[in-house]
């Protein structure tokens, strides 16, 4: 999910769509309504490029009582990634991933930029989350973020675990091979919803469709993450479509909560 507060918010327009206030009290009123106990909460971008400075990402969800912890985003830079590394560290107890904006920076996720982040994320165990697939700016580059990508990664950092964000989308069978052939690649079903117009219904029987062939060509639903992307996409929304899903319930179980809490350590 993600907060900020702030006027220069690129995310405000999602909210406006959805009808949100997109307000550290709503976040936790609408996580208290569903029953969602813990949350990841990320940077959103800003107006111009730039996204939320993470330690105001900190002090939300220290705001939040323990129902937010935060994910710190990483810049490819040689200084943001010695800045990422340094708040980790400073907040050891709190921090549970790191996030990379591929398709919105000007970098690959092999970028020698970040191997230090690797090599901190490994000894660590903590999980780095990548963006794939569509961007929500027309500015954004495909093919930086195309899940494809993260293949030779994975071969490289076997100790690295790796979240696909927004399963790829539209890419969901090229995500479906990668988490079935990397023990320590996984994905999530954060932001693939995002209005009410069209073809809205028959957009999220897809999604459905596509998510549970996933499911049954990776043999389970084990490397599955519920998510949101809040405000992109609204908690019932997103919690509607896990219910289509034509999959066992446990499975419905392991993506709602079981997977987070062992990839996370929630």
């Amino acid at each position: 999910m993600h907060l900020s507060e702030r006027e220069d918010d690129a995310l405000i327009r999602f909210a406006r769509t959805n009808g949100l206030r997109y307000t550290l009290d709503e976040l936790l009123g609408t996580m208290e309504r569903y029953g969602i106990m813990r949350g990841l909460l990320l940077s959103p971008p800003l107006q111009g490029a730039t996204s939320l400075p993470n330690d105001k990402i900190i002090t939300l969800c220290t705001r939040s009582d323990g129902r937010l912890a935060p994910v710190i985003t990483v810049e490819p830079t040689a200084k943001d990634v010695k800045a990422a590394l340094k708040l980790a560290e400073g907040n050891k107890k709190e921090v549970k991933a790191f996030k990379i904006r591929l398709g919105y920076v000007r970098a690959s996720a092999q970028s020698p930029v970040f191997n230090g982040l690797y090599d901190y994320s490994e000894s660590e165990g903590l999980p780095v989350l990548f963006h794939t697939g569509d961007t929500a700016f027309s500015t954004g580059d495909l093919s930086r973020s195309h899940p494809l990508t993260l293949d030779g990664l994975a071969n490289k950092r076997e100790g690295l675990t790796m979240i696909l964000c927004h399963f790829g989308n539209p890419w969901f069978e090229d995500v479906a091979e990668l988490i079935y052939k990397h023990p320590n690649v996984y994905t999530d079903i954060s932001g693939l919803i995002t209005g009410s117009k069209g073809y809205a219904e028959k957009y999220v029987e897809w999604l459905a469709k596509k998510i549970s062939e996933a499911i049954y060509f990776a043999g389970g639903a084990e490397k599955i993450i519920f998510g949101t992307d809040y405000p992109v996409t609204k908690h019932s929304e997103a919690l509607d479509l896990v219910r289509r899903l034509d999959v066992e319930e446990s499975d419905k179980e392991k993506i709602l909560w079981r997977n987070a809490e062992r990839v996370f350590g929630l």
